[in-house]
């Protein structure tokens, strides 16, 4: 099973518009895995029916059972994260502060603290517009461990995959090179990297590139808003040349971007123009896992 992964060094670049797109135009031939978990959007262009869904637990939070509790303050004392204010007149947890770290339950004379699983999230199954699957989720306000929360979605959507006999996941990853980017590289078998013409989106890409290499995870590139300036794609042409990439598609800055998103659709379906666009697209991106898995040059 392949595993192919969209990511972007930072937010802005279009990344979830052009994977959008390239799940449509994938089809029946993937399952669709959205795994930017803290900011899930990838769902909104691709009317999903929510057909399942399932409660995500991960880390511990605090609960004080307030009949057994003497107001003696001592949790509120030693919580290094400020997390059991006092309250009209009881000490109380503050679920955004808390950490889990069960301090607090250790010392409580009362023995009127326990400590139990946050939910932390969803985790959702849905049929798309495309008539294929996708598995993305949500995390929790202030709740933590979303690489974990990127690892069930992939681990489901691997069950769904196999279970449907497809033998591509397109997966919509974060942007940056935080934790959930590399719970969703677990398994990847191809990255296409979506940068800007801008400084900071050059420099964040060397910087997610650098992790691509550690993993040895192959990587392909698009420019996206690729007229904005000459001078900065040069410059990224002539990296990406140093390093053995290719940029398999440039696209010019276009409001469609906007308006498609606003209409809830897909870049191919709002621009008939992208449609080819796209399908040359999705095919380098299949004719690379043909002709060059046996050679990874990272």
């Amino acid at each position: 099973m392949e595993e192919i992964i969209i990511l972007s060094g930072k937010g802005g670049t279009g990344k979830t518009s052009i994977a959008a797109s390239l799940a449509m135009i994938a089809g029946k031939e993937v399952v669709v895995a959205d795994c930017d978990v803290d900011a899930a959007n990838m769902h909104l262009l691709l009317e999903p029916d929510f057909h399942y869904s399932e409660d995500f637990y991960s880390g511990i939070l605090a609960e004080i059972d307030q009949l057994k509790c003497d107001q003696c303050g001592i949790c509120h004392d030693v919580c290094r994260f400020d997390a059991i204010p006092f309250i009209d007149g009881k000490y109380v947890i503050d679920t955004l502060y808390c950490e889990g770290c069960g301090y607090c339950g250790r010392v409580c004379p009362q023995d009127a603290i326990s400590l139990n699983e946050r939910l932390a999230g969803k985790v959702h199954h849905s049929q798309i517009r495309s008539g294929t699957q996708m598995v993305h989720a949500k995390l929790g306000v202030g709740a933590e461990n979303s690489g974990k929360l990127v690892a069930k979605v992939k681990d489901d959507a691997r069950k769904i995959a196999k279970g449907l006999g497809k033998d591509i996941i397109l997966v919509d990853g974060s942007p940056g090179i935080g934790c959930p980017v590399v719970s969703s590289l677990s398994g990847a078998s191809l990255a296409l990297m979506i940068t800007e013409p801008s400084m900071s989106a050059l420099h964040d890409m060397k910087r997610l590139y650098k992790m691509l290499s550690h993993f040895q995870i192959p990587a392909l590139c698009v420019i996206n808003k690729s007229d904005l300036s000459k001078d900065i794609v040069n410059e990224i042409h002539i990296w990406l040349k140093e390093n053995n990439i290719k940029c398999i598609s440039e696209i010019p800055f276009d409001e469609s971007f906007v308006h498609a998103m606003i209409q809830k659709k897909t870049l191919i379906e709002y621009q008939e123009k992208y449609h080819t666009a796209f399908t040359v697209m999705w095919n380098e991106l299949l004719d690379f896992l043909k002709n060059n898995k046996k050679n990874i040059y990272l």
